[in-house]
């Protein structure tokens, strides 16, 4: 009995000691690997993300989070060393117009926004712009009412035939009512009774105010006959940049 109880030990001893270094082997095995994983990881350099543009002082700048064939979807903007990242897109509209970028005080609180305008659209009949306002001190966004809220709420168009084939064009703005004729044909069949616009959408900055310029069209292949110069100013109760004074311009 002595005898087997002996041989029972001594078995288990070595079983215990064949566990143990079989588990002794694994553990080096994977610390070896972790070790090799994370030496690879610290030798593969930093990605530096790319400029795209900066404001004039250099205290805002614009770096693209994912590029593609031209494409940028996502941006991050950095005001005086801090960081936000925005889903806007920066399409590739063949041409060399980077975004631009200025810091400058627009609601006229004494403290500068930062205000991103990107080039979204360009082609035959098309120049389409999309503009952001951005507080500094928390990144948040301030609304600039768009150009269909303003068509909708403070133009008014009419447009009639005349008898020698010139189009009779009636524009109400804010209460103030224009006429004027054009020499733009409606292709055959048209129903186009008013003035067309998305075509044309452009801002800019000027006397630290925000403005916009609106094409507005005749025809399925928009012919411009007038413009809109929308100047916009801040509305603290809204929290928003609104229309204020909006001129008309026609072609000749």
């Amino acid at each position: 009995m002595k005898k087997i109880l002996a041989l029972l030990m001594l078995v288990s001893a070595v079983c215990l000691s064949g566990c143990a270094s079989n588990q002794l082997a694994t553990d080096l095995k994977q610390a070896e690997e972790s070790s090799n994983e994370l030496e690879m990881v610290q030798q593969q350099p930093e990605v530096e993300p790319k400029f795209i543009a900066s404001s004039e002082d250099e205290r805002v700048k614009l770096y693209a989070i994912q590029e593609s064939k031209g494409e940028i979807e996502g941006v991050t903007v950095d005001i005086e060393g801090r960081q936000q990242n925005f889903d806007w897109s920066v399409p590739n509209t063949g041409t060399d117009m980077n975004p631009q970028v200025f810091y400058t005080d627009l609601t006229g609180d004494g403290r500068e926004e930062a205000v991103i305008i990107i080039q979204t659209g360009k082609g035959t009949g098309l120049d389409h712009f999309d503009m952001h306002v951005i507080r500094a001190e928390d990144f948040s966004v301030i609304k600039v009412q768009q150009y269909e809220e303003i068509v909708a709420d403070q133009i008014e168009s009419h447009v009639t035939a005349n008898e020698d084939g010139t189009l009779a064009i009636t524009v109400k703005v804010q209460g103030q009512e224009h006429q004027f004729n054009s020499n733009v044909e409606l292709t055959p069949n048209s129903n186009q009774n008013e003035l067309a616009f998305g075509g044309v959408v452009i801002y800019a900055l000027e006397n630290q105010r925000i403005i916009s310029r609106l094409g507005a069209s005749i025809g399925t292949s928009p012919q411009y006959v007038c413009d809109f110069k929308v100047t916009y100013t801040f509305d603290h109760v809204k929290n928003e940049f609104v229309a204020d004074q909006i001129e008309i311009g026609t072609y000749e």
